[in-house]
């Protein structure tokens, strides 16, 4: 191990007036919150000099010079960085960060460590004087991580067996200090040069292009970047790998390359075309240019999230990134530039323009994730992605409809608390909230607001309120010409802030309950929660940016909601009224009176006189009413009544999402004879969908995806004509070995039949074994873990934690999928209890790996019986494991929400069941009396 020197190298005296606010160590109360009233105690035993979580702003970080040298054969790595310093205020002391990092004190700086805080101080004993600028100078050891965060190590096996490592780095959001000493907070943006060592069969990368290589004794070579821009250490990023690449150049002269493993380079040209062209339209579209002269994207073996947007070389997984157009899917078309989209988003909104502290993550997150839509929508109109945005809102209203839910921005201080923010709150809901923006203020007159936005921080750290007042700055411009809201045009400026600080800084969403009278609408508001205590919906008001069509005007109307209860008027009486048109805002709808009635009258009798947005909106609204006692469930389930007649893949997908889960849970009970009710009513409703569908990759993406989910539906389902099918797929593609070619699109279905008996599950196992196609891979995984034979679920549980022939990149998924299994529930509920503490050690606490396994596995138990045996768990570990974690709030009151459901509609279900039964029995008799 080489021991780090620290070195005060330079004074620069240079004079200028301090941007920061100057805060000596101990006067800091905005920082975080300290660990006592005591001071910390270094790890050689002597007061530590600063008592916070977040750094104090007495010194920031100009400029970095970077040295990095991983050794991968001995799986660990050497480093030195020399800082330059900008001082605000007269210290003696430096207090940076550094993690699991190799550090010793060296003259003439004093060094103390303080593990807890991952923290360094640098005493110095001259003082460091207000205005002037110094260098520090450190080196470094570690070990290579065994994790998925900092500098860790990836391998992959090549298509001769031979396995090869390489060195990767995951710095988001507080892991650059575990690759090397740093002051590991966005606000502390600096430029970086940086210089990696390694071996001539490697190759090096970095945020920015390489500027020369430089050969050293021994034979190591060592790459010189070139300077970055100043950008946030999450942002940084390095890979040594064997990786090759293929490259082509923008309209605008960027250069896209996309690297890969040897074996898989033939799957990048997909992600590379798809690159190329939303690089140019984000150029166009924010007319800010892309600064950095390239644009790599790397196909990383062992990754943990879905990618990472390192400035000028963003991340992936192997999923994320490569595709073949002879084994691929549509899905994993669509998936693949989407993620591509988000990643390269944040190349503006997050890199550029960066939030001041994680608690406002979403305005990096929820921007990205709603840019893919915006941009994908242009790039690749064949995707059809309109089609998949509303499930983005479904998904977070699942979350924050829980009272342990958080405001989109959310004070944090912790790193674990900091992983947590990664969540569907930031991304979806801050997505789906930008959405009903977007709509509010017009297209047009958004864009120019996130524009002025994006140039007037360029290169700096913003707060919400900054980018409330950039659209509050056109909104008076563009709006007042656009919209007619509550009945007369706009002649005030909008307040947006005003509007979106009640969806930004209070948790939750509105329920606006709609009653018609003749002409007269009577409106109210209020929290939609999940819960049996109704105190806990008092206190909330939203600005609901509301529209709605009638019977007898599909133009859309506009009323800007800002009380608790108010009146509009329409001018005739109505058939009936269809409030939030196409689910553009983010508030769920409830209709008194006549209301349901008519709506469901409506989509029986001519549904495709309302959208397909509109439709899967009243199916999710009617059924999640259910759930808070506001709709009956015989109501939500005469309304399902027409999906006999779906064809569009937003309402079936929602359909089959609100009525499996009452099944779901059911496999959990012992009540099979009404599960297989349920299960046969399901089936029988969307029968003629299913018969329909073709085994084939034939159709637009929509048609393909929904195809891809009707036949696996029914082949699990035991569907006859669906189990034939697949059996003979599969005992044809197996007798060729695996060799004949399946469509893609249906390739789940045909292997999820062929996993029920050993053999096939065998077989299959080996040719995940062997297969260099990341979406076969993905296909056959799945397909393993729906399979009925427990033992085998187990084996496969097993190999994802030994990471060997199953990445354990896939284990989250794989224990998720064996949790919805009726035969693996248990199985993954004991693995997960069983390698807690080896799981959060590989994910890392807080991560959405370890919090989508919690509830993921825990969200369809409805028993008394369970919900104390996950307590009994969940309460026995301390915080360093975990007890404090807020996915673990979601479950305990998921599955009490399960209790209350169960015990509430069972008899109303089952009564609803015979009376469908009864009415089909009628009918068929009637026909044969015929």
């Amino acid at each position: 191990m080489t021991t780090l020197t620290v070195t005060i190298l330079v004074l620069l005296h240079v004079s200028f007036a301090p941007s920061l606010a100057a805060q000596l160590p101990g006067d800091h109360d905005t920082n975080g919150k300290s660990s006592s009233l005591l001071p910390p105690i270094a790890t050689n035993g002597q007061p530590f000099p600063w008592i916070h979580m977040r750094l104090p702003e007495t010194v920031s970080p100009i400029h970095y010079d970077l040295l990095v040298h991983p050794n991968l054969t001995s799986l660990d790595f050497t480093g030195a960085v020399q800082i330059q310093l900008q001082v605000f205020e007269d210290t003696s002391t430096i207090i940076l960060h550094s993690k699991d990092l190799q550090i010793a004190k060296a003259e003439p700086l004093q060094v103390l460590e303080y593990p807890a805080f991952h923290q360094l101080a640098l005493m110095s004993d001259v003082l460091l004087v207000r205005g002037g600028m110094y260098k520090v100078r450190l080196e470094f050891s570690a070990n290579l991580s065994d994790s998925f965060h900092g500098f860790y190590k990836s391998s992959y096996r090549t298509t001769k067996g031979e396995v090869r490592f390489m060195a990767s780095t995951q710095f988001e959001a507080t892991s650059a200090r575990a690759a090397f000493p740093c002051f590991d907070e966005p606000a502390f943006k600096a430029n970086f040069t940086i210089q990696i060592r390694r071996e001539s069969r490697h190759i090096a990368l970095s945020n920015m292009p390489k500027v020369k290589t430089v050969e050293l004794p021994g034979g190591v070579l060592e790459d010189h970047f070139d300077t970055s821009v100043r950008m946030s250490t999450y942002l940084v990023a390095f890979i040594v790998s064997d990786f090759q690449s293929v490259s082509k150049t923008t309209s605008h002269g960027v250069k896209i390359s996309v690297y890969a493993v040897p074996d898989k380079i033939n799957q990048t040209d997909f992600a590379l075309n798809a690159a190329v062209r939303l690089l140019d339209f984000y150029d166009d579209y924010f007319d800010i240019p892309y600064p950095l002269p390239k644009q790599d994207l790397a196909a990383i073996p062992d990754f943990q999230s879905g990618a990472m947007e390192n400035w000028g070389l963003t991340t992936y997984r192997e999923a994320g990134l490569l595709f073949d157009p002879n084994k691929s899917s549509a899905s994993d078309k669509l998936g693949i530039t989407m993620v591509i989209a988000h990643e390269l988003a944040h190349q503006w909104f997050g890199n550029l323009v960066t939030m001041q502290w994680w608690n406002d993550l979403w305005l990096n997150e929820g921007f990205a994730k709603f840019m893919e839509f915006v941009s994908v929508n242009i790039t690749n109109p064949e995707l059809q992605v309109n089609d998949f945005f509303l499930g983005k809102c479904f998904e977070a209203m699942e979350v924050d409809s829980l009272s342990s839910s958080h405001p989109v921005s959310s004070q944090v201080d912790t790193p674990t608390q900091i992983q947590e923010m990664f969540d569907d709150v930031s991304y979806d809901k801050g997505a789906c909230i930008l959405n009903m923006l977007r709509d509010f203020l017009t297209p047009e007159a958004f864009k120019i607001g996130i524009v002025r936005y994006l140039r007037r921080y360029s290169y700096q750290n913003t707060v919400n309120s900054h980018l409330w007042e950039s659209l509050t700055n056109v909104s008076v411009q563009h709006t007042n010409s656009q919209h007619t809201i509550n009945q007369h045009t706009v002649t005030v400026n909008l307040d947006v802030r005003a509007i979106m600080d009640t969806w930004t800084l209070q948790e939750g969403f509105p329920l606006v309950t709609v009653e018609v009278r003749g002409r007269q609408v009577r409106l109210s508001q209020e929290r939609y929660l999940k819960t049996d205590d109704p105190s806990q919906t008092h206190g909330f008001l939203w600005q609901v940016p509301l529209t709605y069509i009638t019977s007898s005007s599909s133009t859309v109307h506009r009323f800007l909601l800002k009380t608790r209860t108010d009146v509009l008027y329409l001018p005739e009486e109505v058939g009936w009224v269809k409030f939030n048109v196409d689910m553009s805002g983010y508030y769920m709808v409830h209709y008194e009176g006549e209301g349901w009635r008519s709506l469901t009258s409506l989509l029986l009798t001519n549904h495709r006189a309302l959208s397909s947005n509109d439709r899967a909106s009243l199916i999710n609204n009617a059924f999640q009413l259910v759930s808070v006692g506001k709709v009956g469930l015989d109501t939500a389930l005469d309304l399902s009544l027409y999906l006999s007649k779906e064809t569009d893949i937003m309402p079936v997908t929602q359909g089959l999402g609100e009525l499996v889960p009452l099944y779901k849970l059911m496999e959990k009970r012992d009540m099979e004879g009404l599960e297989n009710q349920m299960k046969g009513y399901i089936v029988e409703l969307f029968r003629g969908l299913i018969d329909r569908q073709t085994w084939s990759d034939d159709g637009s993406v929509s048609q393909r995806v929904l195809r891809s989910y009707l036949l696996l539906f029914g082949s699990v389902r035991n569907h006859p004509p669906c189990v034939a099918t697949a059996t003979h797929l599969f005992n044809k593609w197996r007798a060729s070995d695996g060799n004949m070619s399946l469509p893609s699109d249906v390739s789940l279905a045909v292997f999820a039949i062929g996993a029920r008996d050993p053999e096939g599950w065998d077989f299959l196992f080996e040719k995940y074994r062997h297969s260099q196609h990341t979406s076969v891979k993905s296909r056959i995984k799945s397909a393993l873990s729906i399979s009925p034979l427990q033992h085998k679920l187990k084996r496969l549980m097993e190999q994802s934690l030994a990471g060997e022939v199953m990445k354990t990149q896939d284990l989250p998924h794989v224990v998720i999928s064996v949790s919805r299994n009726p035969k693996g529930y248990k199985l993954a509920w004991d693995f997960l209890r069983h390698n807690w503490h080896t799981l959060v050690k590989k994910f890392d606490l807080g991560s959405h790996s370890i919090s989508g396994m919690v509830t993921g596995v825990t969200n369809q138990y409805s028993t008394r019986e369970m919900l104390d045996e996950v307590r009994g768990f969940f309460d026995s570990l301390s915080e360093e494991t975990g007890s404090g974690l807020r996915c673990i709030q979601q479950t305990y009151e998921s599955i009490e929400e399960n209790i209350r459901w169960m015990d509430q509609h069972l008899p109303q279900l089952k009564a609803w069941l015979d009376r469908q039964a009864q009415g089909a029995r009628t009918e068929t008799q009637g026909h044969e009396d015929l």
